[in-house]
């Protein structure tokens, strides 16, 4: 998931992206696989709509002029082996039944401004 706390959206911050079901053995990603239509992503994972309105990686945008936003690069150990996500599910949702499932997570805060 990757979470953008500083867009000035009234304090709900910016979803770039949310993909889930990725497999515990999974060791990276490559460039790409983030695309709207990536057919690269490992089998039973799926990408859930961002705030751009699509469902893939949304790079970053922040106001021209504004402080350098956080961008936080979080995954999770989940306690299940896959979420049953409904379709249309919002990130809202998704991240409250990814935090009811986590054992652990790891993130990685990088900032950009322009």
């Amino acid at each position: 998931m990757v979470h953008d706390p500083d867009a000035p959206t009234g304090g709900a911050g910016f979803w770039h992206w949310v993909v889930i079901n990725l497999p515990a053995t999974l060791t990276g990603l490559a460039q790409g696989d983030g695309g709207v239509d990536s057919k690269n992503l490992p089998q039973g994972a799926s990408q859930i709509h961002n705030d751009y309105g699509m469902a893939g990686w949304g790079g970053p945008c922040p106001p021209v002029g504004n402080k350098p936003h956080h961008y936080n690069f979080t995954v999770y150990a989940l306690k299940v082996d896959k979420l049953a996500i409904p379709d249309g599910a919002s990130t809202a949702v998704v991240g409250f039944m990814v935090n009811q499932n986590a054992l652990a997570k790891a993130t990685l805060t990088a900032r950009y401004g322009r």
